[in-house]
């Protein structure tokens, strides 16, 4: 199994709960984000690289916002949407990626999926900045306090974690 077995799960996820609004926090090339571009009805790709944006397969169901995680969390304060799948994979340091759940959480649909990359790094190595760094240490921050969503991540390296926002196990036991 490479490095990016995410993406392939992360596709075959999409593609099962077929997402409204997905948005993911750091494109970078946009190698995952262009292939749920079929399987999801909107799509946000959030970059501070410019040139991100260049990448993306242009769709009038996608949209590139060039800022830093923190500047597209106030866009959406102004212009509220509910998001069905949030993939977190900007900076992978405990304390963005604290900040990035914390900013998007009130967006997230309720029973929507968050899922947070670099969370299970197999060696000191891979916690360079420019791997996985300390992202799995937000998660373990994160797993303390799970009134209001659940957690869980797969221990094949880097990790990936999947939340789910809820407030009761069935959907539609919801308010």
């Amino acid at each position: 199994m490479g490095a990016n077995w995410h993406e392939d799960f992360i596709f075959n996820l999409a593609s099962l709960v077929r997402p409204k609004v997905y948005v993911e926090l750091g494109i970078q090339h946009c190698k995952l984000f262009n292939q749920i571009i079929p399987v999801a009805e909107r799509l946000i790709g959030v970059d501070i690289t410019p040139g991100a944006g260049n990448y993306m397969t242009k769709s009038e169901n996608v949209q590139f916002f060039n800022g830093t995680t923190q500047e597209f969390a106030k866009e959406l304060e102004v212009h509220p949407l509910q998001i069905d799948m949030l993939f977190i994979d900007a900076d992978h340091s405990k304390k963005a990626v604290l900040q990035d759940f914390k900013d998007f959480f009130p967006f997230v649909a309720s029973h929507g999926l968050i899922l947070l990359h670099d969370t299970h790094p197999e060696n000191e190595y891979m916690m360079h900045p420019s791997l996985c760094e300390t992202a799995y240490q937000a998660v373990e921050e994160l797993s303390k306090e799970t009134e209001s969503y659940e957690m869980m991540t797969i221990p094949i390296s880097p990790g990936l974690t999947i939340c789910r926002k809820r407030q009761a196990q069935l959907s539609w036991h919801e308010k």
